[in-house]
């Protein structure tokens, strides 16, 4: 059995393997390390090979919130089948979220839900779209932006950390400069330096 076990959770539009490549780079790296990418539970645009954890179809400042309420159950069974796969249940000191922009959102809402008071969450492109309403604070959260992202913008990441660190998360964020709404070399360097030290 692995140390450590890490979830990537995709973006809208794509799909577990697209993560891959960054999961494999960190794996390599440190030992004891396990790997997930799960697909989210929904067809994006009637594809059978792209998915969204939440559809972004009319979708409003004002109704964000609504739909990751609606997506948590996917989600979760979506968490609880990993764990399931890889004989990971039980211990959730050793578990590690990794999200990019829609799966960042989802990631920090099961964290501040209280629903999942995981070890770890790195947050690439995304944004805190829900309330703090988890007592506990023991997740400690790194969350990476490019100061170009033209999908979400940067100040998203910036109030993310704000919030999470004003409701007492051990939370860290580092902005890019020219990066837009993907993920970088230095990103994966600081991921990597943020995994070994938990």
């Amino acid at each position: 059995m692995s140390d450590k076990l890490l979830i990537m959770f995709h973006g809208v539009g794509s799909n577990g393997v697209d993560l891959l490549p960054i999961a494999q780079y960190w794996q390599r790296q440190i030992d004891g390390l396990d790997i997930a990418y799960p697909n989210a539970p929904f067809p994006f645009m009637h594809s059978h090979e792209v998915f969204e954890w939440f559809s972004l179809t009319g979708i409003t400042p004002q109704n964000r919130y609504e739909r990751i309420v609606d997506a948590r159950e996917y989600f979760d069974q979506t968490i609880l089948r990993t764990l399931q796969e890889h004989k990971f249940q039980g211990d959730l000191s050793q578990l590690i979220f990794c999200g990019f922009s829609q799966g960042t959102i989802m990631c920090l809402d099961a964290i501040v839900s209280g629903r999942w008071s995981v070890a770890g969450c790195i947050g690439f492109s995304g944004r805190l779209a829900s309330p703090v309403e988890s007592d506990v604070r023991t997740t400690k959260i790194s969350l990476m932006h490019g100061e170009a992202d033209a999908v979400i913008a940067v100040e998203e990441g910036r109030e993310a950390y704000h919030t999470l660190n004003e409701a007492g998360f051990d939370v860290q964020l580092e902005t890019y400069t020219g990066l837009g709404h993907s993920v970088n070399e230095l990103e994966l360097k600081k991921g990597l330096e943020f995994l070994q030290a938990l």
